[in-house]
């Protein structure tokens, strides 16, 4: 069978056939979407797609030298029923607000502008006001809903890191990780947008940012990707082994310490292996052998993979999983699939930092799904593999209003978690209901991760594709970002983003332009108030009951 544009591979539904090139992209917003894969997605959805809608690259960005630290300005008690949203660039700090003051430098998240429309104001609700759907109608702890006290915090940019020749051919960051040291950050580029993702190159890259006469334009090790990788996750105790995957499916293991010979093991292009992107991987502990870990891969062919080395250079499928509708839950409210549709696309995975075998996906249909890998019910799949596969999905919840691109465990609390999609909202669920505990609209254009801070209970970040970082303290505010940070200052999306588990005032941040930007947070996001835990727990009690 002959196709045009990208090359094509056998899979389990006959030979896949790539994108013909000129036709409409279904990642970008401002094409013709075509017909939506995304069953379960409420009927406010917009259309969904095969794979992650992303805007055009950006020209060329010219990195900046590492800045001074910037003075952030905390909503004052007055802002904070008003639609002002106060951002800050680099260079610029944020005025105080007053009775008569409008918003801070740089568009706040109601201009309207970028790639496609995002879900309007509610009904009497100002543009780029945030919307709070939940705890308005909830008896929450007053500790959230006081006046503020107006005090600056502070947020250096430390470095701004970059691969020049990455850059050249308009790459973009998809993906960060930081090592179990916490002193090396490494990022993945690829091409989320128009192109023939499957054969072009890419690279990933890290920086030791320990290390003396660091060049933030020069990274300590470089390793060359014949496919766009999509995602990366460092060894949770060997420093120089991190994982990714790829646009073509497959999964590698690289040692970043010997980057002339990087490769220490790969799936290969078996029956196995994904036949769609590898959207997450993730290292998860052997039951029988804490101190040994296994590797986790989705995808959007609706698959859940555990891989194990096995001899020299390959990695071997050891339990497999598979969505299919028929088997996901209906104890909510989901459209019904179409004919013939069976596979459940996954495009994001948290695992529970209390349960091992429990995680939390989310899917392109816009509902995150309660999963365990300890489940014995054989999916009803037709998908070749060399093992039965499993069907892991337990619970459903409420869907976004379109695909979910990124979920976060609390760290502190068993039943919650953070979602993030397309529809600009951050969606907090408890595990012991459907309905989302509260929503948040945080951007008029796509959420594309949200990350729960690692030591701070009631702290999360979010990254929009208008350009900017939210840093929300719950304590302070349950409705907005107590910090906004302008990382693009021409609204280029922020990608990924995540806390250094180590160094816990450190957030690493990649977006469009090829740019990872390291973020020193103040002690006020890296210090635990008293009795923090205690709040975060009675917030979820409150809410859902």
């Amino acid at each position: 069978m002959e196709t045009s544009g990208r090359k094509t591979r056998p899979n389990s539904r006959g030979w896949r056939r790539g994108k013909p090139r000129g036709a409409p992209n279904p990642r970008r917003p401002d094409s013709d979407p075509g017909p939506h894969l995304g069953w379960g997605s409420n009927p406010e959805s917009s259309p969904g797609s095969r794979l992650r809608p992303h805007p055009r690259p950006r020209p060329h960005l010219h990195t900046e030298p590492d800045l001074e630290p910037v003075s952030l300005q905390t909503p004052s008690p007055d802002s904070v029923s008003g639609p002002d949203l106060f951002f800050v660039s680099e260079s610029d700090p944020v005025p105080k607000p007053g009775p008569d003051s409008g918003p801070g430098p740089g568009p706040g998240p109601g201009t309207g502008r970028g790639p496609g429309p995002g879900p309007g104001p509610g009904p009497g609700q100002a543009p780029g006001m945030l919307r709070d759907e939940t705890l308005d109608g909830a008896t929450v702890p007053s500790l959230w809903r006081g006046s503020l006290e107006i005090r600056s915090e502070s947020v250096t940019c430390r470095h701004t890191l970059c691969y020049p020749l990455a850059q050249a051919q308009k790459l973009q960051v998809t993906s960060v990780s930081w090592n179990a040291t916490g002193s090396v950050v490494a990022c993945s580029y690829g091409r989320l947008d128009d192109g023939d993702w499957s054969t072009e190159k890419s690279f990933v890259c890290s920086w030791n940012l320990d290390r003396r006469g660091l060049n933030p334009r020069q990274p300590s090790a470089v390793v060359e990707v014949p496919s766009s990788v999509m995602c990366l996750a460092f060894h949770p105790t060997q420093p120089s082994h991190i994982a990714g995957g790829l646009y073509s499916g497959e999964v590698l293991v690289w040692d970043m310490s010997r980057p002339e010979d990087s490769l220490l093991w790969r799936t290969g292009m078996t029956d196995d292996t994904h036949t769609d992107p590898v959207y997450q991987v993730a290292w998860l502990p052997e039951p029988r052998h804490s101190h040994r870990f296994q590797l986790l891969s989705v995808s959007t062919d609706g698959k859940v993979l555990l891989w194990q080395a096995a001899g020299p250079g390959q990695l071997q499928l050891t339990e497999g999983f598979a969505l299919v509708v028929q088997q996901i839950p209906r104890n909510t409210k989901l459209k019904k699939p179409t004919r013939g549709e069976t596979e459940v696309g996954v495009t994001a995975l948290a695992f529970s930092s209390f349960d091992s075998s429990l995680f939390i996906l989310g899917t392109e249909g816009g509902f995150p799904l309660k999963c365990s890998t300890a489940v014995e019910v054989a999916a009803l799949t037709r998908m070749p593999s060399s093992l039965p596969l499993r069907a892991p999905a337990q619970f459903t919840f409420s869907p976004h209003g379109g695909p979910i691109y990124s979920v976060s465990c609390s760290p502190f609390h068993r039943n919650l978690f953070l979602s993030a999609g397309t529809d600009g909202h951050i969606h907090l669920y408890s595990m012991l209901q459907a309905q989302p505990l509260t929503s948040l609209q945080l951007s008029h254009k796509y959420l594309f991760s949200v990350r729960w801070s690692p030591v701070r209970p009631l702290v999360f970040a979010a990254a929009s594709g208008e350009g900017d970082i939210q840093l929300f303290d719950l304590r302070k505010s349950s409705q907005k970002p107590t910090v906004s940070i302008k990382q693009t200052p021409d609204e280029s999306p922020v990608y990924c983003l995540e806390f250094n588990l180590q160094q816990t005032q450190l957030l690493a941040a990649g977006d469009a332009k090829g740019v990872v930007k390291i973020w020193q947070l103040s002690t006020e996001f890296t210090e635990q108030a008293p009795r923090e835990t205690e709040d975060l727990d009675q917030l979820a009690t409150e809410v859902a009951s």
